[in-house]
């Protein structure tokens, strides 16, 4: 009897050290779905966390402000973004891509329902000239309505503090401004980029003349390294408006890579509800400041971040 309780024991004790060496050797914890687990909170900056970031969730009293109804509805003309949806006081709504609308269900609770609170489905109506049958609600995890337009969840932006703001436009990659249709606003956003058309991989090399190799995105865009983020414990030290400069490479197919590692290999489930791809356990992301495939304006920026190796080691970083 001892003997066969010993060997159950041992084969339990192998299975969870298969499941910890799944980020390299005590480097992270993976579920079979190979998704990061038990990931802490991002990693203490400085005051200004070297891009002026104050956490990226707002402060508690706008989080609770922008918790009130909708009311009518109103389409704002932005000369950036095309048609964007607003609530009556002009302020955007957003939806989120980790959401779905068939059916319709938010993917935004906790923390990421501090930066992105939920519009209230209650007295909401149809903007002006737009189809009224659009306009619906989902029932949250707490039991709340939630207003959805065309079967997406609506939200407000913590960080847009006046009528016409749209600072969540971008952010992490997700989050978008709504059209009316309830599609993104982003004028393009959902059209192929060059690099897409050209049939990349979701993360591929390409030869630089000054750096060599680095990784690319699907979009043929830079990937970067942050080097105040920690591979274990998996943290970011990018969060708030650092996100709008640097947006997380979203998850990516293990089989939708070409010629780049896939040790560490793992999605990210960040504390602010955005899913994020990582190379050897090391949060990836692209910069704003590069605005076609083969610039590489982040390299170096503030000397912590620069281009990932086909072997996710930093490229031209100092030893």
């Amino acid at each position: 009897m001892n003997t066969w309780r010993n060997a159950s024991l041992a084969v339990t004790a192998a299975a969870l050290l298969a499941l910890t060496t799944a980020c390299g050797q005590e480097k992270g914890v993976q579920s079979p779905n190979g998704q990061a687990v038990g990931n802490a909170a991002p990693a203490q900056q400085p005051a200004d966390g070297g891009y002026g970031s104050d956490g990226g969730y707002g402060s508690d009293a706008a989080a609770g402000a922008s918790a009130k109804e909708a009311g009518q509805l109103a389409v704002w003309d932005s000369k950036k973004l095309g048609e964007v949806l607003t609530d009556s006081e002009g302020f955007t709504l957003y939806r989120f891509d980790k959401d779905t609308a068939e059916p319709p269900a938010s993917n935004c609770e906790g923390d990421c329902a501090k930066a992105w609170p939920a519009v209230p489905a209650q007295d909401a109506e149809a903007a002006a000239g737009t189809d009224a049958s659009l306009i619906g609600e989902v029932t949250r995890g707490d039991g709340t309505k939630q207003l959805t337009v065309a079967g997406w969840p609506m939200y407000r932006y913590a960080e847009d503090t006046g009528p016409g703001d749209a600072k969540g436009q971008g952010v992490g990659g997700t989050w978008f401004a709504a059209a009316p249709d309830g599609k993104k606003a982003a004028v393009n956003a959902d059209g192929p980029s060059a690099g897409e058309q050209a049939g990349l991989a979701g993360l591929s090399v390409r030869r630089d003349p000054e750096l060599g190799d680095i990784v690319v995105d699907k979009r043929g865009m830079t990937v970067y390294r942050f080097k105040k983020d920690s591979a274990w414990p998996m943290k970011s030290a990018c969060t708030g408006d650092c996100l709008k400069k640097w947006p997380v490479v979203p998850p990516v197919p293990k089989n939708d890579v070409d010629g780049v590692t896939t040790k560490g290999f793992v999605t990210f489930d960040r504390p602010d509800g955005i899913q994020q791809q990582s190379l050897d356990c090391w949060p990836l992301y692209t910069f704003s400041g590069d605005s076609e495939p083969g610039d590489t304006n982040g390299q170096g920026v503030g000397g912590t971040w620069y281009a990932v190796s086909p072997d996710a080691k930093l490229v031209g970083a100092p030893k």
